[in-house]
C-alpha cells in the first residue's frame, strides 16, 4: 500500500522522532510513504472565519498533489491532520470556498475535495489491521502500562474528523494492546492540554497538562503516548515529580515493538 505523505513543518524540526519512527514502522509493515513534493505549512490552526481563504491554500495544494498521484493523503501530526481534513471538507461542501481557492491557485483541474485524508493511526487500524501488527511484533511491550492521550484535534469536530468516538475513543487503546502493553484509561485522555495558550499564559497550559499527567500517574501509567507535537511539549513540561509517567510519541513505541527502533 502506498500513500502520499504530508509530514508538516514540526516533523522536520522539533518532532523528528515522530516522523522517523513512523517511516521505519511503515516500511516494516509493508506500507510506502511517498512524501509529496514542495509541500508548505498547513497553516497550523484551522481558521474559524468563513471568509478566510489564504491560510487554507497550502492545504489545498497538498490535497491536489495527492489527487494527481491517485493516492490517499496520509498525515501524522494531529494539528496538520486537523487542518487538512477540515479544509478538505470545506472544498467538498462549501461552494464559495471551493470557487475562491481554485480561482486563486489556478490548478490544472478544479479541486473539489476528492482526496481521502487518512491519519497514520487510521492506516494502522483500517489498512494494516491491529491483528497483523500484533503478529509482526518482535518485542512485545509486556508489563508496560500506557495511557493514551488523544487531545482535542484528532476527535473534534466529530462530524468532520470521523476519527473515533469523541467521548469514548478506543483506537489508541487498541493500538496499545496490539504492541503487547496494557492500556490505562484516564479521565482526561480527550481533554485539551492547554494548546497554544502556553505562548500567552503558561499557567493555563500547566493546569491543563498537569491534570492529564496527574490522572495518568494516579492510574499507575508509566508512559503517556500522543500523536501531537504541541501536546508532547506541554505534557513533558509538566511530567515531573516522583511517579510521573514519561511522554512519548506513539510511533516510537510502535518502532520499539516491531524491532526497528
Amino acid at each position: 500500500m502506498t500513500y502520499s505523505y504530508y509530514p508538516g513543518c514540526t516533523l522536520k524540526t522539533k518532532a523528528k522522532d515522530l516522523d522517523r519512527y513512523a517511516r521505519l514502522s511503515a516500511e516494516a509493515l509493508g506500507v510506502t510513504l511517498e512524501e509529496i513534493e514542495d509541500w508548505q505549512c498547513c497553516g497550523a490552526v484551522y481558521p474559524m472565519a468563513l471568509d478566510e481563504i489564504a491560510t487554507k491554500l497550502s492545504a489545498v495544494r497538498a490535497l491536489d498533489s495527492a489527487k494527481r498521484s491517485g493516492r490517499d493523503l496520509l498525515t501524522l501530526c494531529s494539528a496538520c491532520h486537523h487542518v487538512i481534513k477540515r479544509v478538505n471538507n470545506d472544498m467538498l461542501t462549501n461552494d464559495d470556498i471551493r470557487l475562491k481557492a481554485n480561482n486563486y491557485l489556478k490548478l490544472d483541474s478544479v479541486y473539489a475535495g476528492e482526496t481521502k485524508v487518512v491519519h497514520y493511526l487510521e492506516m494502522l487500524r483500517d489498512t494494516v489491521g491491529f491483528d497483523k501488527i500484533r503478529a509482526a511484533v518482535k518485542n512485545p511491550l509486556k508489563g508496560r502500562r500506557i495511557a493514551a492521550y488523544y487531545g482535542c484535534l484528532l476527535l473534534r469536530p466529530a462530524g468532520v474528523m470521523q476519527f473515533d468516538n469523541p467521548e469514548n475513543p478506543t483506537i489508541l487503546e487498541d493500538f496499545i494492546k496490539a504492541i503487547g502493553a496494557e492500556p490505562v484509561i484516564t479521565p482526561y485522555r480527550n481533554e485539551c492540554c492547554g494548546g497554544y495558550t502556553v505562548l500567552e499564559d503558561k499557567k493555563i497550559a500547566e493546569r491543563r497538562s498537569g491534570m492529564v499527567i496527574g490522572s495518568a500517574a494516579a492510574k499507575g501509567a508509566d508512559t503517556v503516548i500522543t500523536a501531537c507535537p504541541l501536546c508532547l511539549y506541554n505534557l513533558e513540561a509538566n511530567a515531573h515529580g516522583e511517579g510521573a509517567p514519561v511522554v512519548k510519541y506513539f510511533t516510537e513505541l510502535l518502532a520499539e515493538a516491531l524491532g526497528v527502533k
